[in-house]
């Protein structure tokens, strides 16, 4: 329900737009891996999570005034009765009805904003993933049921979504404490190897630091590991692909990270790594077996 719906219907500034797009994502979104019938799709419900995001993390606004704009976005995603225009919204209303998938995933990712438009730390690494489960994994769910995939698949795509969203978090912990004071780091393990969140304003890694991050590269590790199965199980031969070079890809990230300090510079992936991340994931794309085979995976 929204919050004052005679102050908000109507009004041409719900979204606040970062100037983010496609280009600054670490991973591939409507890749053309993909088949082209489905790309517009992706990219439909891509603009509505990067407008929906950007609200979450607009620093001008109060916690209340995003949760408000939020309830708009999921207000005109579900049509609901004097629903303000909102064209994002409307674009993803329309383009999900069309493919015949449901809006419960975009409506998951509105609910993780509206978290993080009041929630800025996390207690423990099961807190981060239960974030994760509405802010990550929705995504990769939207991508298999829009090209008709069996559900069962959803825990490895879920692995591969959690981990992208965790190393992503561990990329830029140091700019997310000093631009929106949100830290998705575990408070539990930064205690346990007795470290604290000043850090990510020192500039550099403390030993204790570098302990919680090599844990969370562990656990990180574990969900790669587990998402390796994902393209063996797509019956579609280009997701299957384009999924097996994002597993590559978060290995890849994975590594640097475990090399690089994220709090004394930017870690992230190189051409050279995305190249032969696609070239590894269009031969395991190609050649994948079904679950059942004994397969190790894509190289990367």
């Amino acid at each position: 329900m929204l919050a004052d719906d005679t102050r908000i219907e109507g009004r041409p500034d719900v979204e606040t737009p970062s100037g983010k797009d496609q280009e600054n994502e670490n991973f591939p979104v409507a890749s053309i891996l993909l088949s082209k019938q489905y790309r517009g799709h992706v990219k439909t419900f891509y603009d509505f999570a990067r407008a929906a995001d950007d609200v979450a993390d607009n620093p001008q606004l109060s916690g209340d005034e995003k949760v408000s704009r939020l309830e708009v976005f999921e207000a005109v995603l579900t049509a609901a009765p004097q629903a303000p225009e909102l064209i994002k919204a409307s674009r993803l209303r329309d383009s999900l009805q069309r493919a015949g998938v449901t809006d419960r995933h975009a409506r998951d990712l509105l609910a993780a904003f509206r978290m993080d438009a009041h929630k800025v730390r996390y207690a423990s690494w099961r807190e981060l993933m239960d974030y994760c489960e509405l802010s990550a994994n929705p995504v990769g769910r939207f991508l298999l049921d829009l090209h008709g995939e069996d559900r069962r698949g959803y825990e490895q795509s879920d692995a591969l979504c959690t981990v992208l969203q965790v190393l992503n978090h561990m990329q830029d912990c140091g700019d997310d404490k000093q631009s929106i004071d949100r830290i998705y780091i575990p408070a539990d393990w930064m205690e346990e190897f007795e470290t604290s969140y000043a850090v990510l304003d020192a500039g550099r890694s403390d030993p204790g630091f570098r302990k919680v991050l090599d844990r969370m590269l562990d656990r990180c590790d574990d969900l790669i590991e587990t998402a390796t199965a994902l393209p063996s199980r797509l019956a579609n031969t280009r997701l299957a692909i384009n999924s097996a070079t994002i597993v590559c890809l978060a290995r890849r990230l994975s590594r640097r990270l475990r090399r690089g300090d994220p709090l004394a510079e930017r870690v992230a992936l190189t051409k050279a790594d995305f190249v032969l991340s696609v070239l590894s994931g269009i031969a395991w794309g190609l050649f994948r077996r079904r679950p059942s085979a004994n397969v190790s995976g894509p190289a990367s």
